[in-house]
């Protein structure tokens, strides 16, 4: 084993090399590949997987708390009001947010994120022009297109019937997101027949979702999910908002910005997965081979873990409890345990949001990538109280500087290349 702050350039590491190296015991070793703060790779006629050396030093120094030497002193810190993740919890505006999430609706939830201020009854409308527009723009794509694809387009749609949308003061922009979080909702086809596009939001997204008719308890566990859903710190979509939103676009583009990052298989895509796992689970009637399946191939295994909460995640708490008492919801929340049962015989890894929304859109008949659509929809809520805050910022200030590691200049002028040849 080589000294600490040695690097193996190129080297690839046996389990039991990595773990000696990161200090813990050679299971462990595989509980890092599951959050995806590790990867692996099995070579043809290898009798286990190895690791990349520099990515395990990487992690080594961050488990020992000593910063990289690329590291810089003045990264990026944003002041924000709206949530807060602490100890194996979360809170909007210092309110427990699982229990706000329990207690009001996603529209109420949405209006106390933007103004700290609830609103109960609480409903969101889009103008008939605006929806009309909309729904034109979503029509015209192509059939394949994903969930995220028409959210987009509904956005700038939106955007563009509105001429006072560069209006940046607060009761514009909170007036923007009461009419363009259901615009984005009503731009989508329905799939259950004889809907009518009245009462809460989730009802009215529920029919786009699944054609089949829902009832109270489920449509109270997709709200829930809607609210628990609405903001979660600094996630990568929520970044590029304010990003968006420091160089001062309005919040349709900025809601654009969060649902282009969103549509990465590494953020929104995540539910898509548990949901094709957790049927591939009832398929084959357990969920050891289909663990055994992921762990092979090298990937992490889908719902499982986040580096945020060490031990359970509470979005995933509280949906789990209100999907217990619907009945459809029995087989694939079986499903579920099982594939946590399964994976805690190795690793200390506990159910995320995920794998609990993709029970709840796979035992409701909707397909894999509902689970996108409903966060996307959730988190346009939280990206405009992000944009709020942002706006009040010095304009422009999500500006880092780029460390240079290109040839120093003065560099000769580069020639044409000659490719010309003879016959």
């Amino acid at each position: 084993m080589t000294e600490q702050g040695t690097t193996h350039d190129g080297r690839r590491l046996s389990t039991k090399e990595a773990a000696e190296l990161l200090g813990v015991k050679p299971e462990t070793v595989y509980a890092y590949v599951s959050r995806g703060q590790l990867s692996s790779r099995r070579g043809p006629g290898s009798r286990g997987s190895t690791f990349d050396a520099k990515e395990v030093e990487a992690l080594a120094r961050r488990n020992r708390r000593e910063p990289a030497a690329s590291t810089s002193a003045d990264e990026l810190s944003v002041r924000t009001r709206i949530t807060l993740i602490d100890k194996d919890r979360y809170y909007y505006r210092g309110v427990d947010a699982a229990e706000l999430a329990l207690a009001h609706s996603y529209e109420e939830v949405a209006e106390w994120l933007w103004t700290g201020v609830l609103r109960p009854g609480v409903a969101f409308t889009a103008p008939k022009e605006t929806v009309s527009a909309a729904r034109r723009a979503v029509g015209a794509l192509p059939e394949h297109s994903g969930p995220t694809d028409r959210l987009r387009v509904a956005a700038i749609s939106a955007a563009t019937a509105d001429p006072l949308r560069f209006d940046l003061s607060e009761e514009a922009v909170i007036g923007t997101a009461r009419t363009l979080i259901p615009t984005l909702v009503t731009a989508l086809p329905p799939v259950l027949r004889g809907h009518r596009d009245e009462g809460p939001l989730a009802r009215r997204l529920w029919a786009r979702l699944t054609g089949r008719e829902p009832d109270d308890a489920s449509l109270r566990a997709l709200d829930t999910a809607l609210a628990l859903l609405v903001d979660h710190d600094l996630a990568a979509s929520t970044l590029a908002v304010r990003v968006a939103a420091s160089a001062r676009s309005h919040p349709y583009a900025a809601v654009s910005a969060g649902l282009g990052v969103l549509e990465g298989p590494l953020h929104g895509a995540a539910s898509a997965l548990a949901h094709r796992m957790l049927l591939d689970v009832l398929d084959r009637g357990s969920a050891t081979p289909v663990v055994a399946d992921e762990l092979r191939a090298g990937r992490r295994v889908p719902g499982l873990g986040h580096r945020l909460y060490p031990g359970e995640d509470p979005r995933a708490q509280t949906l789990f409890g209100l999907l217990e008492v619907i009945p459809k919801a029995g087989p694939a929340l079986a499903a579920a345990r099982d594939v946590v049962a399964t994976t805690a015989r190795h690793t200390d890894l506990h159910a995320n949001v995920d794998l609990a929304l993709a029970v709840l859109t796979a035992s409701s008949g909707m397909p894999a990538e509902a689970g996108e659509t409903i966060f996307a929809v959730a988190r346009t809520a939280g990206w405009i109280a992000h944009a709020l805050e942002e706006y009040e910022e010095r304009p422009l200030r999500m500006r880092p500087s780029g460390q240079y590691v290109g040839l120093r200049p003065p560099q000769p002028l580069p020639t044409t290349a000659d490719t010309s040849h003879e016959a």
